[in-house]
């Protein structure tokens, strides 16, 4: 039997909570060899990669995204910054390291979202003028609708996709790039950073013409994940679940890494 860990919306000023909930969970499954899947939702929030920490014009940057009600935060994880709010939502698919590749490992959280949307035509492939391209962007029609990073710790291995399920996808995509264009003034779209067009991306939900909820793409999710896994799926809260397997120390351990991580914003 599977797991699914859910979590509350976090707040602003608790945005470092489910990555170090996430690094505590690929060390568990690195032991239980016990895939599970789990979802986690920010207010709204810039989340930058390590990268994005090393613009010329950090300062500036940032200012921005105060401004247009994007505080930042610095993950754990590789790759550049995305954008998290209460409609997008976070799912890492947590695995067994075994013997997958880089690429088998997100052909899997593929294979998860097309089972999620069987009537969705998605494709992978970099659409290098999204925020965060890579080679593993989910896209409809030619518009990237999700991204993907890999974080491994010992025998465990964490696929994290954000999936733009509704919202202002347009406004989410010009508060990056005026991030970059403030950060990296006349290198912007250089040196490995996207030239970010907020047009190139979309959502689900205007993709299908509806008003898909989060709630609906849970159990989209958790259904595909059943049927893919051929087990049945237990559903847990995440705060039950760390008292129940007395992880709050390791829990504590990695959230103390993560304001460590984190203080090149606080000392701006």
């Amino acid at each position: 039997m599977n797991l699914s860990l859910d979590q509350t919306i976090y707040p602003n000023q608790q945005a470092l909570l489910p990555f170090a909930l996430t690094d505590v969970l690929i060390e568990h499954v690195s032991q239980t060899k016990q895939p599970l899947l789990h979802f986690w939702q920010l207010e709204k929030t810039m989340i930058l990669g390590m990268k994005d920490t090393r613009v010329p014009h950090l300062k500036a940057g940032v200012t921005t995204l105060q401004q247009a009600g994007y505080p930042p935060v610095v993950r754990s994880a590789g790759g550049l910054g995305v954008i998290s709010d209460p409609a997008i939502l976070n799912i890492s698919l947590i695995i067994p390291r075994d013997m997958q590749t880089t690429d088998s490992a997100y052909e899997k959280m593929f294979q998860l979202t097309q089972h999620a949307f069987p009537e969705l035509l998605i494709t992978t492939g970099e659409v290098f003028d999204s925020y965060c391209p890579g080679t593993y962007d989910l896209s409809c029609a030619g518009k990237k609708i999700a991204g993907i990073a890999q974080r491994k710790i010992k025998d465990g291995i964490a696929i994290m996709m954000y999936l733009s399920v509704s919202g202002p996808q347009k406004e989410r995509g010009q508060v990056v790039k005026d991030f970059y264009r403030a950060s990296l003034a006349e290198k912007f779209g250089q040196d490995g950073y996207p030239p970010v067009n907020p047009d190139s991306m979309t959502t689900v939900g205007s993709v299908m013409k509806n008003n898909l909820t989060i709630e609906q793409t849970k159990t989209r999710f958790l259904n595909a994940f059943s049927q893919l896994t051929k087990e049945e799926i237990t559903q847990v809260d995440s705060q039950n679940w760390l008292r129940a397997t007395k992880k709050r120390t390791d829990y504590t351990e990695k959230l103390s890494r993560m304001i460590t991580r984190n203080e090149i914003l606080a000392s701006l």
